[in-house]
């Protein structure tokens, strides 16, 4: 019997820029490390629901629920392996595409990764509403509320983060991994953080 593979959780927002570039980084350990990703969802909408926001940054809210709800709907109808590869078709498009023709995206996206086109209808249903709010509130119930997107567990020990730019390649990538994986194995382990000073770098 082989000894069982690490588990990771990843939690993301297709539209956080800072959730993509984790997710990248996750990508590459997974060439370096044994590990197993499983990829879930939470939304920035459902996360800032009754706070008090500027105006543009609502209006970016309002927008967020499509793209998730897309993502939801296809892991419910086929599968949970689907929402990997829809990720990063999206996110592609949205981050190092640097674009924003939301409707366009997510046709495309399905169209590349073999998903029904008609999928798209639920960007504007709250069809499976139900299992997106499961699916973020797993995550808050790992990390509380005071976090944003990617969250991530390592066999079941949640951290929000970590946030990074660029995305390390390689052996680079599992060295920060084993690092991450070393923090998760301390209880007492809650908090390291220092300003942002960059945007995103996109490959």
């Amino acid at each position: 019997m082989g000894v069982a593979r690490d588990v990771v959780d990843f939690w993301f927002d297709p539209l956080c820029p800072w959730a993509w570039m984790t997710s990248r980084w996750i990508v590459e350990v997974e060439k370096v490390r044994d590990i197993e990703v499983r990829w879930r969802v939470m939304s920035l909408a459902v996360l800032n629901e009754g706070r008090d926001l500027p105006a543009d940054y609502r209006t970016m809210l309002d927008g967020a629920w499509g793209p998730v709800r897309v993502v939801v709907a296809a892991a419910s109808l086929h599968g949970e392996e689907v929402v990997g590869p829809l990720y990063a078709a999206l996110g592609t498009r949205r981050h190092p595409g640097g674009r924003t023709d939301t409707e366009a995206i997510v046709a495309e996206s399905l169209a590349e990764v073999g998903l029904p086109a008609d999928l798209a209808r639920f960007a504007t249903s709250d069809e499976y509403d139900a299992q997106l709010r499961a699916s973020h509130q797993r995550a808050i119930d790992l990390v509380g509320n005071e976090v944003g997107t990617p969250v991530v567990a390592f066999n079941g020990t949640a951290f929000f983060g970590p946030v990074i730019t660029p995305a390390p390649r390689g052996e680079a990538a599992g060295r920060l991994w084993d690092g991450f994986a070393l923090i998760t194995s301390v209880p007492g382990f809650y908090e390291l953080k220092r300003t942002r000073v960059q945007g995103p770098i996109f490959d």
